[in-house]
């Protein structure tokens, strides 16, 4: 009685666990079709467009086909525009600084 209770318990903790540890790999880069849409010029889908916040580090080939509007300042910020959002992003770190444009 005691073992089925002990069993019931641990997959009981199995189950919270798991979506835990699913959630882990939020930030990947783009998927490969998506990474070639971009390295073309073309716009991303809506849901991946979303996905851009403030403090967020861009992924390098969004980045990368970005198109620059305010070159870089003093302070190590330049401002790209990627699709119809116009960005302010650190360029060694990525990090979006403030979204001026959505």
């Amino acid at each position: 009685m005691k073992l089925k209770m002990v069993i019931v318990a641990l997959m009981a903790l199995g189950l919270i666990i798991a979506p835990a540890h699913a959630k882990k790999g939020k930030n990947k880069s783009l998927p490969p079709g998506l990474q070639k849409k971009v390295e073309r010029g073309k716009s991303l889908p809506p849901g991946w467009q979303k996905k851009l916040s403030k403090g967020q580090v861009v992924d390098r080939e969004v980045y990368a086909g970005g198109k620059v509007i305010v070159p870089l300042d003093p302070l190590g910020i330049v401002t790209i525009k990627i699709d119809d959002k116009i960005l302010r992003v650190m360029e060694k770190s990525r990090r979006i600084v403030d979204i001026l444009h959505e």
